[in-house]
């Protein structure tokens, strides 16, 4: 007996990557993810690729994950990808301490995160505007 199937709760245009308990705040995490949102997935994977944060390597294997999922599992176009949720929550803290003068303690607190990277397939005529944009800007 096992459990009873859940429906998809993305839409068919969309796939997701989840890495959890990753050992950076969540606030610092929240900042890589912010460089990424709304972006296209190649602009996304260059900027994180150059990015001088030490986890945006580990942000960009999930988006990798995120768009091999895309591509594998749902049959969505790689090129007309584009990062629709990054999203960043807290997830454990460990708690250690500091020896401080005079026998006292400080705490020390390692936060933890979890990141959720969902990447959807624009429309056809969404990708064009965007592309003649690029243009248009490079110009």
């Amino acid at each position: 007996m096992s459990k009873a199937k859940q429906a998809r709760r993305l839409a068919d245009s969309e796939a997701q990557a989840i890495l959890s308990n990753i050992r950076v705040s969540p606030r610092k995490l929240n900042v890589v993810a912010g460089l990424i949102r709304n972006r296209p997935a190649s602009d996304a994977m260059a900027a994180l690729t150059f990015s001088k944060r030490r986890i945006a390597q580990q942000v960009k294997k999930v988006l990798e994950s995120a768009i091999a999922n895309a591509e594998n599992n749902h049959q969505l176009d790689v090129d007309r990808l584009v990062v629709a949720r990054a999203e960043v929550g807290r997830s454990m803290v460990m708690r250690r301490f500091s020896a401080r003068g005079r026998g006292r303690a400080a705490r020390v607190e390692k936060w933890f995160s979890h990141l959720k990277i969902v990447v959807a397939e624009r429309a056809q005529e969404a990708a064009k505007d965007a592309a003649s944009e690029a243009e248009q800007g490079a110009a």
